[in-house]
């Protein structure tokens, strides 16, 4: 599945003449291309798909979505934590000190 997914940007730089940033996705932090929203700054939230940042997006909205990716596993999907998800899927608990234990 892919899913264009809202994230909050916690930097912003140039790299080679293009605009990226880091992106936090719900604490899943991606390299993103900004050149599409070139007013877009630190602290906003962001719609991205495919590793561009498509739409601004207010931060309630964004908290929505993240909960709701998260109830469905789509976010351990989509950022692959693979292992974790066919654990979880099996009923399997994960060894303490990970991510996807500390959401419990």
């Amino acid at each position: 599945m892919c899913l264009a997914v809202p994230g909050r940007v916690v930097e912003i730089r140039d790299e080679d003449g293009t605009r990226m940033g880091q992106v936090d996705f719900g604490g899943v932090l991606k390299d993103v291309c900004l050149e599409y929203l070139p007013d877009l700054q630190v602290g906003e939230y962001t719609i991205v798909h495919v590793g561009f940042a498509l739409q601004r997006l207010d931060e309630e909205s964004a908290m929505q979505s993240l909960a709701l990716y998260r109830k469905l596993g789509a976010l351990e999907e989509e950022f692959g934590d693979q292992w974790g998800l066919a654990a979880r899927q099996a009923g399997e608990r994960r060894p303490p000190g990970t991510d996807w234990e500390a959401e419990r």
